[in-house]
């Protein structure tokens, strides 16, 4: 019987519409790992505040990404699963989903098992833990899996934040873009989270999203389900990896929503700041996104880059994602064949 990989990125909408972007809203903002507030007020908040507005705005952002084949997103993980296949061989089925849009976790789960498979290897790309993202996606997994009479044994892969062939493959894209240039800061951007999922995640009263952030310092057994230290370790792996440094170097969060408190500090904010500290070239990872998607290209390369310029930078320059780089399918491929 073959082995089977199923590997999980967060979604997509089908096109750039914005009926199509409003029902892709309407899936993930439903999330109770998302926004995890009562369900009653969640609804209200989704269809009175949300859905009204926001999905033209997002069907904007979306169009000016686009591609003849599809969403960035999806194309780039289309294309590195089939390199992954090719690389792992035969006797495993490689198929992935999205977390919210398609294709989904139930549809490519039951093509999955249609016929008997030894063991099911779960991968989330998503490189560092957190609730609303990596441990939806397994939940889903299993709450589909469940309707099932007959399940093999399974394994979930955990958070690679710090994994040798990940933090080589981030490295590797920048190299290129680092080598004889001049740049003033390096800046690695991660994706946002509530304060409250943080807190959720840590183990210890008082230790988390402390003001002198000696509490990401380095991960420990009180953080170890941290994102915000997570993404603080990664930006210091990837930093040596490339000889950075770490005076230079800056870790901040983007794509906040709403009103709540967010983990700082931000990237937005830093894109004006930046400038007026005398940071004229600016070179910014995305470590937390292994596939390039509307928070890269027009968060950070398109609008990010019109903020810095006008507050006074002078460029900036956005490190590709993993996408289906050979470095990174050499890692994908060495994480799922230490487990078969």
């Amino acid at each position: 019987m073959p082995k089977a990989v199923l590997l999980i990125n967060l979604g997509t909408p089908d096109s750039h519409s914005s009926g199509a972007v409003r029902a892709y809203l309407r899936q993930f903002l439903s999330d109770p790992r998302v926004i995890d507030i009562p369900a009653l007020f969640r609804w209200l908040l989704l269809n009175l505040v949300i859905l009204p507005f926001r999905p033209a705005k997002s069907a904007a952002a979306y169009s000016k990404i686009w591609t003849p084949e599809g969403s960035p997103l999806l194309t780039n993980t289309k294309r590195f699963t089939r390199k992954l296949s090719e690389r792992i061989g035969e006797g495993v089925i490689v198929d992935f989903a999205m977390r919210y849009g398609n294709p989904s976790i139930e549809s490519v789960v039951n093509k999955m098992l249609s016929e008997p498979v030894e063991e099911l290897i779960i991968l989330p790309l998503y490189p560092q833990y957190s609730s609303s993202a990596t441990a939806s996606s397994v939940e889903e997994v299993f709450n589909i899996l469940k309707k099932r009479a007959n399940i093999p044994p399974i394994k979930v892969l955990g958070a690679f934040y710090c994994d040798a062939g990940y933090v080589n493959a981030v490295a590797e894209t920048a190299r290129q873009l680092i080598s004889g240039q001049s740049w003033d800061c390096f800046l690695f951007s991660y994706h946002g989270l509530p304060e409250r999922h943080v807190v959720k995640s840590e183990g210890r009263p008082g230790f988390c999203l402390a003001e002198n952030d000696t509490c990401c310092a380095a991960p420990c057994a009180a953080n170890q389900y941290c994102y915000r230290a997570q993404c603080f370790a990664t930006t210091r792996r990837v930093a040596s990896a490339l000889g950075l440094p770490m005076d230079k170097c800056k870790t901040s969060f983007q794509s906040r929503l709403g009103r709540t408190p967010w983990i700082k500090p931000f990237t937005d904010e830093l894109f004006q700041q930046l400038p007026q500290q005398g940071i004229k070239n600016l070179l910014v990872f995305s470590p937390s996104f292994v596939a390039d998607c509307l928070e890269t290209l027009e968060e950070i390369a398109m609008r990010g880059s019109e903020t810095f310029i006008a507050a006074g930078g002078e460029k900036l320059e956005l490190v590709p994602s993993l996408n289906s780089t050979e470095s990174w399918v050499d890692a994908v491929a060495a994480m799922v064949q230490n487990h078969l």
